[in-house]
C-alpha cells in the first residue's frame, strides 16, 4: 500500500517548481552573497530579489523582512528582542501557544526576565478578547502580547487585527506566530497593527530550515545572532542561499493558487469530517472547526478504548501518516498541552490530520474505512 500523507501542518513535500528554482544554486551558482566578485553578486542578487518578492506578497517594505532558519529562530528572536530592547516587563500570552513561543517565554519568566499572564481560554478554544483587554488595564508595565494567529494543532484561527489594536490602544508589543498561515492566507502588512509576525517554508511547500521574520519600520532591535554583518547587521552567518529562494518561490506559488487550492483541500477536510461521522460512533471534533478555523486541520477525537490507544501506530503501520497533536513533540509521549487546555474528556484519542492540494477524496476513503477497522 502506497503511503497516505495527512500531517501537512507539521511539514509538506516540496513543490517540484520550488526544487526548479533552488537547483542552480546547488551547484554553478554558488558564490558566497558577501563577496564582492561577480560569483558572490549573483548569489546576492538572489536574496534581494527574494527579499522584494516575499515584501511584495505580504504587503510589507524589503527592509521589514528578514531571512532566518525557521518559526523557532523568528518566533524567538522577537520575543527576546522585545524584552531585552522594547522595554517589555511583562508577556501576555495563551496556554494553547506552540513550543517555539511557550518554552521561549516560560524561560523568561523563570529567569525573572519578564513576568507572564495567560489569557483565558473558551470552551471553543478560542481565546477571551475581553479578558485580553482586561489584562492590558490592569497591567501597569509595558508589555508584549504574544498570540498566534492560527493554531497548529485544533487550526483555530485568532482575530490578530482585533488583537493588535487592543494592543495598539494599550502601547503594548504585539509578536504573532504566523507560521501555519502565511503561504495559507492573504497579509497586509500594511494595514495589520502588528510589530513581528513569522513564517516557514516547509509549511507550504517550501524547503525545511529557512523562514522568515517580519519586523516593523518602526521598531528597533539587536540581533539574536551576533557575528557578522548579514541580513543588514541583523543576523550574523552565511545566508541560506537555496533556502531563501526555495522560500519565495513557494511563497509566489501558494499566493498565485490560493483561492484555487483552499476551495480544494476545504473540500477534503468536509469530506473527511462527514465520512468520519457516518463511520466511526462517537467521534466529534476539536476547536472551532465550523467558525474561524484553518481549512487544512482537522482534529477527530475519538472514543477511547483499548484498541484507539494505540491508534497512531496502527495508523502507521498501514502506512498512513498523521498526528497526535503538535508533530514538533511527537515521538515524545507526551499528551497534548493544548487539547488538555481546552477538553476536560480525558477519555478520548486525539488525532490531527491536516491536508494539503496534493490529497485526494479516495485517500480519504482508505484512511476512514482503515480506522473503522482499527476501532
Amino acid at each position: 500500500m502506497e503511503k497516505i500523507y495527512f500531517d501537512n501542518a507539521a511539514t509538506t513535500s516540496l513543490d517540484p517548481e520550488v526544487l526548479q528554482e533552488m537547483l542552480p544554486f546547488f551547484t554553478e551558482k554558488y558564490g558566497n552573497p558577501s563577496s564582492i566578485y561577480s560569483y558572490g553578486r549573483e548569489t546576492r542578487m538572489a536574496i534581494e530579489t527574494s527579499r522584494k518578492s516575499v515584501a511584495k506578497i505580504l504587503n510589507a517594505h524589503p527592509s521589514e523582512i528578514f531571512f532566518t532558519s525557521g518559526g523557532t529562530e523568528s518566533s524567538n528572536t522577537a520575543i527576546y528582542a522585545a524584552v531585552r530592547d522594547l522595554g517589555c516587563k511583562h508577556i501576555i500570552s495563551s496556554p494553547l501557544e506552540h513550543h517555539a513561543t511557550f518554552h521561549c517565554i516560560e524561560h523568561l519568566a523563570q529567569t525573572g526576565a519578564a513576568k507572564l499572564s495567560f489569557v483565558k481560554i473558551l470552551p471553543n478554544g478560542h481565546i477571551d478578547y475581553n479578558d485580553l483587554e482586561e489584562l492590558l488595564q490592569e497591567i501597569d508595565e509595558k508589555c508584549l502580547v504574544t498570540l498566534m494567529h492560527a493554531n497548529n494543532e485544533i487550526g483555530n484561527i485568532t482575530d490578530i487585527e482585533h488583537v493588535g489594536n487592543l494592543c495598539k490602544k494599550y502601547d503594548a508589543i504585539f509578536h504573532s506566530d504566523t507560521v501555519q498561515t502565511v503561504g495559507h492566507f492573504p497579509f497586509d502588512l500594511r494595514k495589520l497593527p502588528v510589530h513581528f509576525i513569522t513564517g516557514s517554508g516547509h509549511k507550504f511547500h517550501g524547503p525545511k530550515g529557512v523562514g522568515i521574520l517580519y519586523i516593523n519600520e518602526n521598531i528597533k532591535i539587536h540581533p539574536f545572532i551576533n557575528g557578522g554583518s548579514q541580513e543588514r547587521n541583523m543576523r550574523a552567518g552565511t545566508e541560506n542561499i537555496y533556502g531563501i529562494v526555495g522560500f519565495a518561490k513557494a511563497l509566489e506559488i501558494a499566493t498565485e493558487e490560493y483561492k484555487k487550492d483552499k476551495y480544494y483541500i476545504q473540500g477534503i477536510r468536509n469530506y473527511m469530517k462527514e465520512k468520519l461521522l457516518t463511520n466511526i460512533p462517537g467521534v466529534y471534533f476539536n476547536g472551532d472547526h465550523e467558525g474561524d478555523c484553518l481549512y487544512t486541520v482537522l482534529s477527530v477525537a475519538i472514543p477511547e478504548t483499548e484498541k484507539s490507544e494505540m491508534l497512531l501506530f496502527n495508523l502507521d503501520i498501514h502506512n498512513i501518516c498523521a498526528s497526535g497533536g503538535s508533530a514538533c513533540t511527537s515521538g515524545a509521549q507526551t499528551g497534548s498541552h493544548v487539547i488538555a487546555a481546552i477538553s476536560t474528556n480525558t477519555n478520548q484519542a486525539t488525532v490531527r490530520f491536516s491536508f494539503s492540494k496534493y490529497n485526494t477524496k479516495q485517500e480519504v476513503d482508505i484512511v476512514v474505512e482503515k480506522l473503522k477497522e482499527m476501532i
